[in-house]
């Protein structure tokens, strides 16, 4: 049908060139959105705080199987009536098991609240399920989250600026995934879940996501940026744009790709079934899958050209650049050459090659 387009078509134009989106050029918009963003996470996590489980803070936890009931209120009254001053956090898992956490208890008040929870729930107190943990575990699992996340990081850092050979790529990356993790530990924060083992293990394989698709985004940006200082037909920022308007199709298939199941986990497994063990997991994963895959699109490439074009090279290459241009412009010139320069994607004109040198044609005088 006329004037109908495709999805393989509109992708095949973006990486030939002929359709292209200033992504690059409206970077100022983008860092406005994620600084808000960061900004807004910063203070729900000063202000909310994250909502730490059992394995992080200590304390003992009653698991109730075959209940009457999976009222939530069931189980804090019944603490209540033990322990007035404790707020108990109750969950349900799937359609007929409960779980209690408090914080430590000693044998005695864990007899009366044992024996509470099976009067409310009407079920046998020796069907409950005790366990403790300790804060000295918990404090260790803290710890080794942390160093994992950090770990992670500084291998990321390392392999980047080794393959890549460039720390500013590197930097990039880092910074995007950094805020990648920060939004995503804002939105847990803002929902309240609690932040369990699973949850850390979540925060982990969105990093690798997310580091995974900007080191696609960023290979592009290598090879289009090869040799850009020996030409001058283009900016660094210009093919930058190019690359990723190149890999934005692929970006969005593989993120919808790796949403599609985890969505499934998430909404029909956590919230449909009531398998409350997927949602810690789920939930991480869906957020940071979503995050990471806009931030490898709007903000780790435009984070690159923005330390790149401090460079002192980079800097004049491209005051060179527009120079030309604009002075071309100025005398009405319309060369085919210097239009699809302007759009970021000169080195794709039939008969050019990128890293060859070639000076913005002039028009004859009359």
């Amino acid at each position: 049908m006329a004037g109908s387009m495709t999805f393989a078509q509109w992708g095949n134009d973006l990486y030939t060139g002929r359709r292209s989106y200033p992504i690059v050029a409206r970077r100022g918009l983008w860092f406005s959105i994620v600084g808000a963003l960061a900004l807004a996470s910063v203070v729900i996590l000063l202000t909310k705080g994250l909502t730490l489980g059992i394995d992080f803070r200590g304390g003992t936890q009653f698991t109730l199987n075959s209940v009457s009931t999976t009222e939530q209120s069931v189980g804090v009254d019944a603490v209540h009536d033990v322990l007035p001053e404790e707020e108990p956090r109750v969950a349900i898992i799937g359609d007929s098991s409960v779980r209690v956490q408090t914080v430590e208890l000693d044998a005695a008040e864990t007899t009366e609240v044992t024996d509470a929870l099976a009067a409310a729930y009407d079920v046998d107190a020796s069907s409950i399920d005790v366990s403790f943990v300790g804060p000295i575990w918990g404090q260790a699992v803290s710890e080794r989250a942390l160093w994992g996340v950090i770990v992670f990081v500084v291998l990321a850092a390392a392999f980047m600026a080794i393959y890549f050979r460039a720390w500013r790529m590197a930097a990039a990356g880092i910074l995007a995934m950094l805020c990648d993790l920060l939004i995503s530990a804002g939105v847990y924060a803002l929902i309240g879940w609690e932040v369990t083992p699973s949850t850390i293990i979540g925060f982990l394989t969105i990093l690798g996501f997310s580091l995974y698709d900007k080191m696609v985004v960023f290979d592009k940006v290598r090879e289009n940026t090869t040799g850009v200082l020996e030409q001058s037909r283009s900016t660094y920022a210009e093919r930058a744009n190019l690359a990723v308007n190149q890999t934005l199709v692929r970006s969005i298939n593989t993120s919808v790709v790796a949403l599609l199941p985890v969505a499934g986990i998430l909404f029909v497994g956590a919230f449909w079934l009531g398998a409350g063990t997927l949602r810690d997991l789920s939930l991480s994963l869906f957020v940071g899958i979503a995050v990471g895959a806009a931030s490898s699109i709007f903000l780790a490439t435009p984070l690159d050209v923005t330390l790149r074009e401090k460079e002192p090279k980079i800097a004049e290459h491209t005051a060179s650049v527009l120079a030309a241009r604009a002075e071309l412009t100025s005398e009405g010139g319309h060369d085919a050459e210097l239009a699809a320069a302007a759009a970021g994607r000169a080195q794709l004109i039939p008969g050019h090659h990128q890293g060859t040198t070639s000076q913005p044609r002039r028009r004859r005088g009359r």
